[in-house]
C-alpha cells in the first residue's frame, strides 16, 4: 500500500472505499495500542510529560516529511487555526488520557473514547448544522452500547465500586472525548481542503508548543527506563504521527462525524491489547 501523504486536495482525487476502509482499520489499531503505551510512559513520565513527550516525537517524524512535501508555506499561511487544532486535538486530550490511565484501565478508558461519536455528531449538529437522522443517532447509540457490553467484562471494576480517583479519570476521559469532538468539527470548519501531512505535523507542532512548560514543571524526579521510553517513542510514530495523517484523511473525505466512528472498533484493540 502507498499513502499519498502531501498533495492538496485540489489535485488529489478521492479516495477509493476500499482504502477508506484500511485506514479505518489502521487507525483503529494504532489507537487501540496508543491505551496500552500511554499507561506503560505514563507510570514513569507522569501524565503531562508523557503527553509532551508523544507530541514531540510525533513532530519530529512528520517535520522533515512535510518540509521534503514543500509544505511549510502552506503552514504558514494557516499556522493559527493549526495549532490551535493541536491543542484540542491532541495536547489537552492525550494529557487527560494520561491522567485517567493511573486510576482506571486500559478496556475502561477505551470505552469511555468511544463517546467520541455520540459528542462528535451533538457537536457537528450545534457547530456545523448537520443534523443527524432518527437513525443516525439510534445507530450511533446503539453502537455505543455494543462497544460496552462486548468488552465491560475486561474493564477491570467487576466486584468493586469506583474510586474518588477513579471517578476524576472517569470525568477527565469524557472531557477529553468532548476535546477530540469539538476537534473534529472544528478541522472541518477551518483546515478542510488542506494537506493532511501539514494538518498533523502543524497540529503536533501547536500541542507541543503548549504542554512543553507544563510539562518540564512536571517532570520526574527519577529518569523513566527504557520500556517507558520505547512507550512514548511508538506512542508518538504510530499512534500519533502516522496515526494523524490518516485521520485528517478521513476527516477530509468522509466529514469529522463519521470519521470519529472509528472509535467504535478502538476498544476491540484496546482490550486485545491489554
Amino acid at each position: 500500500m502507498r499513502v499519498v501523504l502531501g498533495e492538496t486536495a485540489a489535485d488529489r482525487p478521492a479516495t477509493a472505499p476500499a482504502t477508506l476502509a484500511l485506514f479505518y482499520l489502521v487507525l483503529a489499531a494504532s489507537w487501540g495500542a496508543s491505551f496500552l503505551f500511554m499507561r506503560q510512559a505514563t507510570l514513569e513520565f507522569g501524565p503531562l510529560p508523557t503527553a509532551a513527550v508523544r507530541v514531540t516525537v510525533a513532530t519530529l517524524f512528520l517535520l522533515p516529511l512535510m518540509l521534503a512535501r514543500g509544505q511549510w508555506p502552506a503552514l504558514r499561511r494557516h499556522w493559527r487555526p493549526v495549532l490551535l487544532c493541536g491543542l484540542l486535538n491532541s495536547g489537552i486530550p492525550f494529557a487527560l488520557f494520561s491522567f485517567a490511565l493511573l486510576h482506571i484501565s486500559t478496556g475502561l478508558s477505551s470505552i469511555l473514547n468511544a463517546t467520541v461519536p455520540l459528542f462528535g455528531a451533538l457537536v457537528a449538529w450545534a457547530w456545523l448544522g448537520q443534523r443527524p437522522g432518527a437513525s443516525r443517532v439510534a445507530g450511533l447509540v446503539i453502537g455505543f452500547i455494543g462497544v460496552a457490553l462486548l468488552a465491560w467484562d475486561k474493564v477491570g471494576l467487576r466486584g468493586g465500586a469506583m474510586s474518588l480517583a477513579a471517578v476524576w479519570a472517569v470525568l477527565a476521559c469524557l472531557a477529553a472525548t468532548l476535546s477530540y469532538a469539538v476537534a473534529a468539527s472544528f478541522t472541518q470548519r477551518y483546515l478542510r481542503g488542506l494537506p493532511p501531512l501539514m494538518t498533523a505535523t502543524g497540529s503536533q507542532i501547536g500541542a507541543a508548543l503548549g504542554l512543553a512548560v507544563p510539562a518540564l514543571l512536571a517532570w520526574p524526579a527519577e529518569a523513566p527506563g527504557g520500556l517507558a521510553w520505547a512507550s512514548v517513542t511508538a506512542l508518538g510514530v504510530l499512534c500519533t504521527g502516522i496515526a494523524y495523517v490518516l485521520y485528517f484523511r478521513l476527516i477530509e473525505q468522509l466529514g469529522a462525524a463519521r470519521a470519529l466512528t472509528v472509535t467504535f472498533t478502538v476498544p476491540v484493540f484496546a482490550v486485545v491489547y491489554g
